[in-house]
Order: structure tokens, then C-alpha cells, then sequence
């Protein structure tokens, strides 16, 4: 479906995990700028190491500075994720390797002023029972959450498709872990792309008080805007108009190059509006 940014007035910003990969992370922020964004987001920028060296974390944190972009909204670390890790949350044993990275994370927003972190729930384990995971990961949540509000700050959690341990899946199953824990730093992070995929995208802007942080990509494919049959500008119309007013983060896999792939959105409605 041909987008139509216009029919909505929210923020964009770049992902810098998904965006620009023809260049080193590190480059990625310059790119965004001069192409026209003031914000980004990232994943855990560490690939799978939950503790990276000071060193790291300086070039880092220089890297998004010296670029003058805003870093909107950062992942926690979520384990290998190129080996089919999906989050550390509900992970039996793994609690203090989450907690040190949360404080490498805490730092860096600190320096920059992020306020948004996504805690990515992981996987159902082998020889793990179900209910403890559950119950880890709402202690869990619980204590990032009020560590999070610390900097007054949002963690979000989302349902994701095409991962079959991960137990979240639909908004219902995203929203139950947020009622169970009961902090109100912890909101949704709706993904219109997996909420496409999963079906229930038309309930998208019923959630919108509960929504910290939405992110794109078309369906099917997770490419751009455009390349899929999904009415992407529909439903940010729909979040808009029901009150979310945060950004709008392109976690998509441009079907060409990145700068190629920004042609259905004006150079005019990258920057914060």
C-alpha cells in the first residue's frame, strides 16, 4: 500500500539496528543525521556481550553525540540474539547478568538523555517450567521498572511474531505481564509490524494510553512502507488521534539500500516535529 505520512503528524526515528547497516554501527549516526533525522534507537549496541569495556561504551555514546541525534529509545541486552536469544527477563539464573548490563545501559541514557528502554521477555527454555519463568520475569520487570522510573523513564515490553518459544505473541498476552506486575514505568511498545502478522493490528489504538514506544515495518515481508499490503499511516493516524504522541521507530529491513528505501518519506518529516 503506497504510504501516506502526511495523514499523521508523529516523529520518526531511525533504527539504527535495521537502518543504515551498509555502514559500522558506530557511522550510523552521522548517516541518520545527514539524511535528515534528529532521533534514532538501537538495539543493544554490544552484540552479545552484557558488559562491554568502558572503551566501548565511550564510542558509543561519542558516536551518537558528536552526530547530534537524539537516542530515543535503547534495548536492553537480550542475550545472543543471532543465535535465537530473545531477552534475559525471564531467564532463571541469568538476573545479575541482566542487572549489570541494565546499569551499562542507565549510564549511556544518562549521558544522553534516553528515556525509553525495551526489555525483551525471551524464550521458553527446555527443562524450564513455565510458571517460574513467569514469576522471574515479573520480579523481574518489577525491579527494572522502578529502576527505570529512577530517571523518569518508560520500560516498554512487546509481543513479538515469528519466534516460537517466545511466549508473547499478541497485545492480550503483552498486556497481561503489565497488569501482573502493576508499575505504571512499564508500558507496551506496539510493533505494527508483528501486530500485523499476528493479526490483531486493528486493536492497536484501543491500547494507546498504554503505549510507551511504536515501531514500523511493512507486512508481509518487514521491509519498508510500501512494499507490503499493511496501512501503516491507518493505524499511526489511529495511535495519533487516540492520544499517543511519542515517536515512530523505522525498524524495518530496507528491501535496497537505506537511503533508497527512505524515498516514500519526505526529507521534511524525518525531523522531530
Amino acid at each position: 500500500m503506497t504510504p501516506d505520512p502526511t495523514r499523521h503528524g508523529l516523529s520518526f526515528d531511525a533504527h539504527l539496528s535495521t537502518l543504515f547497516t551498509e555502514l559500522p554501527l558506530l557511522e550510523r549516526p552521522r548517516a541518520a543525521r545527514e539524511t535528515g533525522f534528529d532521533a534514532v534507537e538501537c538495539w543493544w549496541p554490544f552484540d552479545a556481550v552484557a558488559v562491554p569495556s568502558d572503551a566501548a561504551v565511550d564510542a558509543f555514546v561519542s558516536a551518537i553525540a558528536d552526530a547530534g541525534v537524539r537516542l530515543v529509545s535503547l534495548n536492553f541486552f537480550a542475550g545472543d540474539m543471532a543465535a535465537g536469544d530473545s531477552g534475559l527477563v525471564s531467564w532463571p539464573g541469568r538476573e545479575e547478568e541482566l542487572a549489570e548490563s541494565v546499569e551499562v545501559a542507565l549510564d549511556i541514557a544518562g549521558r544522553l538523555g534516553t528515556r525509553r528502554f525495551n526489555a525483551l521477555y525471551g524464550n521458553r527454555l527446555d527443562g524450564a517450567d513455565p510458571q517460574e519463568q513467569d514469576e522471574v520475569a515479573a520480579a523481574t520487570l518489577d525491579r527494572l521498572a522502578r529502576r527505570v522510573g529512577e530517571l523518569d523513564g518508560k520500560l516498554v515490553l512487546e509481543a513479538l511474531s515469528g519466534r516460537p518459544a517466545y511466549p508473547l505473541t499478541t497485545t492480550a498476552d503483552a498486556l497481561a505481564v503489565l497488569d501482573r506486575v502493576g508499575r505504571p514505568e512499564l508500558t507496551l511498545l506496539t510493533d505494527l509490524y508483528h501486530r500485523a502478522v499476528a493479526g490483531d493490528i486493528d486493536t492497536v489504538a484501543e491500547h494507546a494510553s498504554r503505549t510507551g514506544h511504536v515501531q514500523l515495518a511493512d507486512a508481509p515481508g518487514r521491509r519498508e512502507p510500501g512494499s507490503g499490503t499493511t496501512d501503516l499511516d491507518r493505524h499511526l493516524a489511529a495511535l495519533e488521534a487516540a492520544g499517543y504522541d511519542g515517536f515512530v521507530g523505522l525498524e524495518y529491513l530496507p528491501s535496497t539500500g537505506t537511503l533508497d528505501s527512505l524515498d516514500w518519506l519526505p526529507r521534511e518529516r524525518r525531523g522531530i516535529r
